[in-house]
């Protein structure tokens, strides 16, 4: 039985470790399967995506995702091109891309976009950012990552750097890691701390330590997660000057880190990475953008087909 199909994915914290496990054994059959056989697994099927915050990454990954397994992607990335502008409410839209299509991605500023549009839409939801809450299919490639680079995700020490507060994709992040036996160093400016309320419920899952200061653990991760100053989402332009660059991986941090050790990032990146070290062999924020087109295309396949493959 696959307990995926027709499957609304809003919030990492609807699923546990075997949901992950199985998304990952998945991920691992859509990289094998021979492209004629991956193409039947969304044959006739469209994405319908609605993306009402800039993207770049999630957007093309997720049309990329859906040509990957043979379906078709229409959708609005531009709401100044679409009949919001006009007015029309978001269920409307939501409605009307529900006529369209066989499943629906939508990315929007507001918290709770997602669960509300999973209540709107006859056809299954995905949210691909919803707010500052959560973006669960980020924190699907990113465990996914962290156990093909690390061939492991229990026993780590993960470092999670930058805006703690806004950052959507390390809430989810850590939902999604306390499914695992993991250490965590949080490192950020006292300002972006991470929200307490929010981590309230896993912090008796997780072992959590915060600090301002990287060099505190540098030595010790075995994977850093570096996020940006999310600008967009500072109330005050000053507050967002006072924290800007607080940290920055460059070729002197490299040597300070484990010889195995890896880094990952979201992305985009602003000047929280230096591009000296994409050429090391610790830089896997590229390849960690790769792997989010397998896990959303075998997340696609698995919600599309009513037996899995």
């Amino acid at each position: 039985m696959n307990e995926f199909y027709q499957k609304d994915i809003i919030s990492v914290k609807d699923l546990e470790k075997p949901q992950f496990e199985k998304i990952f054994a998945a991920t691992d059959r859509i990289i094998q399967m021979d492209p004629n056989e991956r193409r039947e697994l969304g044959r006739g099927k469209t994405l319908g995506y609605l993306f009402f915050e800039p993207s770049t990454r999630t957007t093309l990954s997720f049309q990329a995702a859906m040509a990957l397994i043979g379906g078709t992607s229409i959708g609005i990335s531009d709401v100044s091109l679409s009949s919001t502008k006009k007015g029309e409410s978001l269920a409307d839209t939501l409605r009307m891309m529900s006529i369209y299509s066989d499943i629906l991605a939508l990315r929007h500023s507001l918290d709770g976009s997602s669960r509300f549009a999973a209540e709107i839409s006859s056809k299954p939801v995905i949210n691909a950012g919803s707010g500052t809450e959560e973006h669960p299919t980020q924190a699907i490639q990113d465990l996914y990552t962290i156990k093909k680079e690390k061939s492991k995700i229990d026993g780590l020490k993960i470092g999670i750097i930058g805006d703690l507060k806004y950052g959507r994709t390390v809430y989810s992040l850590l939902y999604a890691l306390a499914n695992y036996d993991v250490d965590i160093r949080l490192v950020s400016p006292e300002s972006l701390k991470i929200r307490s309320d929010s981590i309230y419920e896993i912090q008796k899952k997780l072992s959590l330590k915060e600090s301002t200061n990287l060099e505190e653990y540098i030595d010790e991760l075995d994977v850093i997660y570096v996020t940006r100053i999310q600008k967009e989402r500072f109330p005050d332009e000053e507050e967002y000057q006072k924290v800007r660059g607080s940290y920055k991986i460059g070729l002197d941090v490299i040597q300070k880190m484990k010889e195995n050790a890896i880094i990952m990032h979201p992305l985009p990146r602003i000047d929280e990475i230096s591009t000296d070290v994409d050429n090391t062999p610790q830089a896997k924020y590229f390849k960690q953008a790769e792997y989010g087109k397998f896990t959303r295309a075998a997340l696609l396949g698995l919600i599309l087909n009513e037996n899995g493959f």
